[in-house]
């Protein structure tokens, strides 16, 4: 009987057959859950500091690049936009993603709607390139569009500022593009935030009116202006995502950190009713046995 009770252990422990826990190993288990539990209530307590403090400077980059909103058309989400005829036939798209990660979808979402997107275009036969800012959009993005990949700017020190943008657009300004589209994460409140995709098109165009004829320039350097006013409205708009893109981070972080602390209160209980229970059963048991060796010695 005992051989038939090993050999049935080896083969259970052959084919891998957990049995239950063991009051030590759940113990350790919500020891280790409350650790973590700990850990990510700090870090919903740090993204809500730092979330008031990307949000007062987005308030002030609201007014400082409303008037970029009067020379660019307006940007939609990029969920609704389903024909791209309209896209000229040279694009650039820069996505603004974080370097950071455990902050819930900020950065697949621009992933997935880049990958729709650009389906689109391929369909359409129009050409496009890929500037992405942040290392988490750079691992995603990188093993869709390999090819269409123009640099990837990562590890930019923390909170952005308008030489960071300053910088990107200088090397967005490196080729000439028919248009020019910011991908970021528009902050709406708290809870929510939309893709959006902004797009800034060169001032000067062959086969294009005059931009601006009501306006006299001294000296006559029209062409210079509109190509300086260019690269300060793309920088300003960079530099505007930028801050929107950094509190709807903060704010995505800091409900994943929270939904992270209650799924760990939640798996805290559970373990903690199985310890119960096998504590319970553990003591039944040697209650059992000592009953019945009373028993056995009193017959």
């Amino acid at each position: 009987m005992q051989a038939a009770a090993r050999a049935l252990g080896r083969r259970a422990s052959r084919t891998g057959v957990r049995g239950m826990a063991t009051e030590k190993q759940l113990r350790l288990q919500i020891t280790a859950t409350q650790n973590l539990a700990k850990i990510t209530q700090s870090m919903k307590m740090v993204s809500a500091s730092k979330l008031r403090g990307d949000q007062t400077r987005l308030d002030i980059a609201k007014p400082f690049g409303a008037w970029t909103t009067r020379l660019s058309s307006e940007a939609p989400m990029m969920e609704e936009i389903e024909d791209v005829s309209d896209f000229p036939d040279k694009n650039l798209f820069i996505c603004l993603t974080s370097d950071k990660g455990l902050c819930g979808g900020v950065n697949s979402v621009i992933t997935r709607n880049m990958r729709s997107l650009c389906a689109l275009l391929d369909k359409e036969g129009k050409e496009y390139q890929i500037l992405v800012f942040g290392d988490k959009g750079r691992a995603q993005l990188r093993r869709l569009f390999a090819d269409n990949m123009l640099a990837c700017i990562t590890e930019s020190e923390a909170p952005h500022n308008f030489a960071t943008a300053a910088a990107l657009s200088q090397v967005a300004s490196k080729d000439s593009y028919d248009a020019v589209h910011l991908v970021y994460n528009e902050f709406v409140s708290a809870i929510a935030y939309n893709t959006r995709l902004a797009t800034v098109a060169p001032m000067l165009k062959e086969d294009v009116a005059e931009p601006m004829p009501e306006y006299e320039f001294e000296p006559d350097n029209k062409n210079e202006v509109m190509v300086d006013l260019f690269e300060y409205m793309l920088t300003t708009k960079i530099y505007y995502g930028l801050m929107e893109g950094a509190t709807s981070e903060q704010s995505s972080r800091m409900n994943a950190m929270e939904n992270a602390s209650k799924n760990a209160g939640e798996l805290i209980d559970k373990l903690t009713l199985q310890y119960n229970r096998a504590r319970q059963a553990r003591i039944t048991t040697e209650l059992i046995e000592i009953i019945s060796g009373a028993s056995a010695l009193e017959g």
